[in-house]
C-alpha cells in the first residue's frame, strides 16, 4: 500500500472507523486517536488482509482491537474522562417538527449508549454498518447465534426503556 492508497482508504472509511471507535469508548478524542492508529496499523499490516471478509470489516476489527488496547492501558485507567461530550451547537434554527425528531433521535442514542458494552457494540455495528451476521460474528469473535441473541436482547432493552420513558 502506498501513501496515496492510504489517503484514499482514510477518506472512504474515516467516519465509519471513527464512529465505531466512539461507540466503543464514548470519547471523541480517544476515538480520533484510535481511528488514526487503526489506519496506521492497516498500512503496515495490509499483507495480512486475506479477503475472507470485506475490507471494511477488516478495518473495523483493527479499530476494535486498538480500542480494547487503549481501554486496557494504564493511561486509560488513570485519566478521568467526561461521561458524555457536550452537545454541538446548532447553527441553523429548525422547525418544531425537526426539533422533536432530533430530540427523539438523541434520546434513542442516549439509550443505546447506556447499554452494556456487549449489546451496544453489536447493535451499533448492525445499525450503522449493516454487516451480515456472519461478518459480525467474525469481527466480534463470537458465534453467529450469540450475535443474533445479543441483537435481539439489545433491541428489546432499547424498546423497553423507550416505553418506560414515554409513560
Amino acid at each position: 500500500m502506498d501513501n496515496g492508497t492510504l489517503r484514499e482508504i482514510m477518506e472512504q472509511y474515516w467516519s465509519e472507523i471513527w464512529n465505531y471507535a466512539y461507540f466503543l469508548t464514548k470519547d471523541r478524542e480517544m476515538a480520533r486517536d484510535i481511528a488514526q492508529d487503526a489506519f496506521i496499523k492497516s498500512y503496515y499490516k495490509i499483507a495480512t488482509y486475506r479477503g475472507q471478509a470485506s475490507f471494511k470489516s477488516w478495518l473495523l476489527a483493527i479499530a476494535r482491537n486498538t480500542a480494547f488496547r487503549y481501554k486496557r492501558s494504564a493511561f486509560w485507567r488513570r485519566v478521568t474522562l467526561m461521561p458524555r461530550p457536550p452537545a454541538e451547537e446548532r447553527t441553523v434554527e429548525s422547525a418544531e417538527a425537526a426539533y422533536w425528531s432530533r430530540q427523539e433521535t438523541d434520546e434513542l442514542w442516549r439509550i443505546v449508549m447506556d447499554l452494556p458494552d456487549k449489546y451496544r457494540e453489536v447493535l451499533t455495528l448492525d445499525i450503522l454498518y449493516d454487516l451480515p451476521v456472519k461478518e459480525l460474528a467474525a469481527l466480534l469473535r463470537i458465534p453467529a447465534g450469540t450475535v443474533k441473541s445479543r441483537l435481539s436482547r439489545a433491541r428489546r432493552i432499547v424498546e423497553d426503556k423507550r416505553k418506560e420513558e414515554q409513560e
